[in-house]
């Protein structure tokens, strides 16, 4: 037939040709953005770090985004296929057999949070574990069930800083040994006393405690991550709505595009608000941070109000490319103004 005629044979995987289809499965741009964000995290911990944990950090945070992203395309070849975006991803262009990418995604998925347990921490490898599962079989799913989809997800891109904050020994939950420590403004130290009494574990840090792992550090990273999701995938799935349509998924940019825009604006405002107030006051920044960040969190804010106003797919690609700048200038400040530092 004529078709056939016309159509190319699949190159044989070499080396290299394989190596690139491994970086296809594993969604490199995406892995590179969540091995950044861990790192950051451990750039930030006023705890010591070894040179083998921060290998270990983002080898594991790696290989569990690998594994994450590989699972996630073999469950949804028959989809993919019906998307511009993604019909030539590697198994639907069969580069790669499904067999093997499995064996990739297996092998990814155990040799990950393995190497964040036994070189960084448990709590690390846990958290890579768990957000490796919850990515290729909550959220995978969900896509086709549920709007939800999107905050599951938003979790799971927010959790690469907490894989960071743990490995080097940092604190997720406010405890007796590890509480929840505060450091105001300059001239509202007067306030604390009141709030130590009626909230658990919360402490006024007069000064910069370099043993501590702040719970409430590692917790305004996560924060911040998960408002950061919306205004960077929001916009995204604006654009790709009508292919989301086709393929069947249910997603916020189809079933209300007004409502899509306005949750990218509501985090937005979120990532003001927090760089303004909970990143420095959970020590994480100097209270310069919070007059420094007002630029990029200004030209986003202004970028997510023009996207809200119009709904128009310029406006979407715009804040969707702001998105993409605005996160590393953004974790470039707070390491810039990282509390305890001496430039």
């Amino acid at each position: 037939p004529e078709e056939l005629a016309t159509m190319k044979p699949v190159p044989a995987l070499t080396a290299p040709r394989t190596l690139k289809v491994y970086a296809e499965l594993s969604k490199a741009r995406l892995t590179v953005l969540n091995v950044l964000a861990a790192m950051t995290a451990v750039a930030l911990s006023p705890l010591p770090a070894t040179v083998p944990v921060l290998l270990a950090t983002a080898a594991g945070t790696a290989l569990c985004s690998a594994a994450a992203n590989a699972t996630n395309q073999i469950s949804e070849v028959p989809y993919d296929a019906q998307m511009a975006r993604t019909r030539m991803r590697p198994l639907v262009r069969r580069a790669i057999k499904p067999l093997h990418a499995a064996g990739f995604a297996v092998t990814c998925g155990i040799a990950g949070p393995a190497i964040l347990w036994n070189f960084a921490s448990p709590l690390a490898g846990a958290i890579g574990a768990g957000t490796m599962m919850l990515y290729a079989f909550v959220y995978t799913p969900l896509k086709r069930r549920s709007i939800l989809n999107t905050w599951v997800g938003a979790v799971v891109g927010a959790a690469p800083p907490l894989i960071g904050w743990t490995a080097v020994g940092g604190a997720l939950v406010p405890s007796a040994v590890h509480p929840a420590l505060v450091y105001p403004p300059p001239g509202t130290e007067s306030l604390l006393p009141v709030l130590e009494q009626y909230v658990p574990y919360l402490h006024y840090a007069t000064d910069w405690p370099f043993s501590s792992g702040n719970p409430l550090s590692g917790l305004a990273l996560f924060a911040f991550m998960f408002s950061w999701q919306f205004p960077h995938f929001n916009p995204l799935a604006h654009v790709n709505r009508e292919a989301y349509t086709l393929a069947g998924y249910k997603m916020l940019s189809v079933i209300s595009p007004s409502r899509n825009a306005a949750v990218s604006l509501r985090h937005t405002v979120l990532l003001v608000a927090m760089s303004s107030t909970l990143v420095p006051l959970s020590g994480l920044t100097t209270w310069a941070f919070a007059i420094t960040s007002l630029v990029p969190n200004a030209v986003l804010l202004h970028g997510a109000v023009k996207y809200w106003r119009t709904r128009s797919d310029q406006h979407a690609r715009r804040l969707f490319h702001l998105g993409l700048i605005y996160l590393p200038i953004v974790l470039g400040l707070m390491m810039l103004h990282k509390e305890g530092s001496e430039w």
